[in-house]
């Protein structure tokens, strides 16, 4: 059930981290001019003259890329500092990429210093990459397996609130002016804050405690505070399944996890449906990313928005307020999916929004080449625009992060999260970087490459993505092992598998090591020959020099005794071992009698010198202790 430490847990997690993500992605937009102005003249006062265009363009583009780029940064960070710190532990860490570039950005204008914006923005930046990978990843595994996919997309909801509140406040009779815009950028530092002073008092990811930390008592203390009640072994069953199940692999780093086959169409999974996600013409929030202040444009399906509001009879002034608008459909839409994630599953949303979004591009793309013809097709293309919202919101956004949850287990869970925010931002970087001149090639056309790209997808999606609704990590699992063609989630020996077959071949002649180097007597397959003065039988006379012997000789049968029964252990492990190296190689075929015949005389010396321990106590007793010794 839905208890009150694990909405709040969420709550305040998503909004201390993943809003932030949303704001800053759209918060440089509305004040890009602005922000400009104030770098040349900054420049101004200190040199006394201005930058140059490809100067100030350049300056510019450093604030833009630098966020991206601090995501890739943030996004290889994960893997790190979640196993050293836990996901709670990283998203407190976390706070100080928001709550510094927060304060440095705030008082750029007063210090008159473009330089710590642009720094600040790689922070920023580091900030959004953690925490657009920890937060999914905490999430998902503080929820039960019932909440887990509703749960799961709340971090989306949030980076969509995010954008939503950074365009209202950069609404130009708000902050974004010339006294407002140091603010509009620092506020960043608000969520940063709470989430610091507030989190400390909720639990870690009771998988990390029971898992990585060995520490079963702390992670049930911690699922009975976030279920609300004391009967949490079934679930701690299930955590100690999967701990088993990963113990042959232990941790999983990235190049192995690109060498395990027990993993391979999970990782091509994440890696597709990342790549999908940025590169089907929108961001992954969907945002207003001014790419446009470096007069390129914004990347994606926004690039032509302005231009289709204006053309549609929206006046200049008011298209800020439709751009909100669109903001606030991508929020309901969001909030639609938080709640229809466990109604219709993954693989639906998934399917249903890139579906959607193909067909939104190529409507598109055929209204945007008539708009100038046909009088209402400025009115369809709005329609586009907003349906390719909707879609993309429903699937494409929110369910890739939850994805990589559920198909990943403990040990690879933080590496495969590294995979996949690298595709991400990497991905995203791309499509800001090439779109300009794929649009400046294209024109409306580009639409098509985007809608391809939906189409592919959706296809992925279809063949190979299974429904994760309602099961459980190990469930999950084993149906990518079928896939796999694997028995096992982590079959063991897997690395010796992987040996090419003219290593794993044992030479055709083996020698036996020096330790257990047969004697060349004890070879032959015939009875063994004991030397003569150690043949025993019953016509032997032992000689009887002298009468009396040490104390310590009057152990020699017990000493004996305990010698046989140390040769019959002997004897039974070598019966054993011939049917192992039989085996081990079809070539070695006369080793197991030569063993056999070995731990028959082994038996027979041992049977000898038991009869000799048990029935000739006083013969023995006048041995010299010379023949004692032998």
């Amino acid at each position: 059930r839905l208890t009150p430490v694990l909405v709040l847990a969420t709550l305040i997690s998503a909004f201390g981290s993943s809003f932030q993500y949303g704001y800053n992605v759209a918060a440089i937009n509305s004040p890009s001019e602005l922000m400009k102005a104030f770098y040349n003249e900054t420049y101004y006062d200190r040199t006394t003259y201005y930058l140059s265009d490809f100067s100030l363009t350049l300056l510019w583009s450093l604030s833009v890329s630098m966020f991206p780029f601090g995501g890739l940064v943030g996004s290889l960070m994960v893997g790190f500092l979640v196993n050293k710190l836990g996901r709670k532990g990283t998203l407190l860490l976390n706070n100080v990429f928001s709550i510094v570039p927060a304060i440095l950005m705030g008082s750029s204008e007063a210090v008159h210093s473009f330089e710590i914006i642009i720094l600040s923005r790689l922070l920023v930046g580091i900030c959004a990459g953690l925490s657009s990978n920890v937060v999914p990843m905490y999430l998902g595994e503080l929820s039960p397996k019932n909440l887990r996919g509703a749960l799961g997309v709340v971090p989306q909801l949030f980076i969509t609130v995010g954008i939503l509140v950074a365009q209202i406040l950069g609404l130009r009779n708000l902050l974004a002016n010339e006294e407002g815009w140091p603010i509009l950028l620092g506020v960043t530092g608000i969520p940063a804050a709470l989430q610091l002073l507030l989190l400390p008092f909720f639990p870690e990811s009771p998988r990390y405690l029971l898992v990585q930390k060995k520490n079963p008592e702390a992670a049930r203390k911690a699922l009975k505070r976030l279920r609300g009640w004391d009967n949490v072994e079934d679930e701690m069953e299930e955590i100690r399944l999967e701990d088993e199940a990963e113990k042959a692999a232990g941790f999983i780093s990235i190049v192995k996890l690109f060498r395990i086959k027990s993993l391979r169409w999970q990782l091509i999974s994440i890696i597709v449906l990342m790549g999908g996600q940025q590169l089907s013409g929108v961001n992954a929030v969907g945002a207003a990313w001014d790419w446009g202040g470096l007069g390129l444009g914004r990347p994606g399906i926004y690039y032509y928005a302005d231009e289709i509001y204006k053309n549609a009879g929206v006046a200049e002034d008011n298209v800020q307020y439709v751009t909100a608008g669109t903001g606030a459909v991508n929020v309901a839409i969001t909030i639609l999916a938080v709640f229809v994630v466990e109604l219709l599953g993954r693989r639906i949303l998934l399917l249903l929004g890139f579906s959607i979004c193909c067909t939104a591009c190529c409507v598109l793309t055929a209204a945007l080449v008539l708009q100038t013809t046909i009088s209402w097709m400025p009115y369809l293309s709005i329609v586009c625009v907003l349906i390719y919202v909707i879609g993309h919101a429903l699937g494409p956004s929110p369910i890739p992060a939850l994805i990589i949850t559920e198909i990943f287990l403990q040990s690879s869970r933080s590496s495969a999260y590294m995979v996949g925010g690298s595709v991400h931002w990497l991905s995203n970087f791309t499509v800001g970087l090439l779109f300009p001149f794929i649009q400046e090639g294209l024109g409306p056309y580009s639409f098509i490459i985007f809608g391809g790209v939906c189409f592919l997808t959706t296809v992925f999606v279809f063949l190979v993505i299974p429904e994760t609704k309602g099961k459980t990590f190990m469930e999950i699992n084993q149906t990518f092992a079928k896939r796999n063609h694997v028995s096992e989630v982590y079959p063991e020996n897997e690395e010796l598998k992987e040996i090419p077959e003219e290593r794993k071949k044992l030479p055709e002649e083996m020698e036996l090591p020096e330790e257990i180097e047969l004697p060349a007597e004890m070879e032959r397959s015939e009875e063994i020959e004991l030397p003569k003065e150690m043949e025993l039988s019953e016509e032997t006379e032992l000689p009887g020099k002298q009468k009396e012997l040490p104390g310590e000789q009057k152990e020699l049968p017990e000493k004996l005794k305990s010698v046989s029964e140390e040769l019959n252990l002997v004897s039974e492990g070598l019966k054993e071992l011939p049917e192992e190296v039989k085996s081990a190689s079809e070539g070695l075929k006369e080793l197991p009698a030569k063993l056999q015949s070995v731990s028959a005389d082994l038996r027979a010396v041992s049977e000898a010198l038991k009869a000799v321990a048990e029935e000739r106590q006083e013969e023995l007793k006048e041995l010299s202790p010379s023949a004692s010794e032998q």
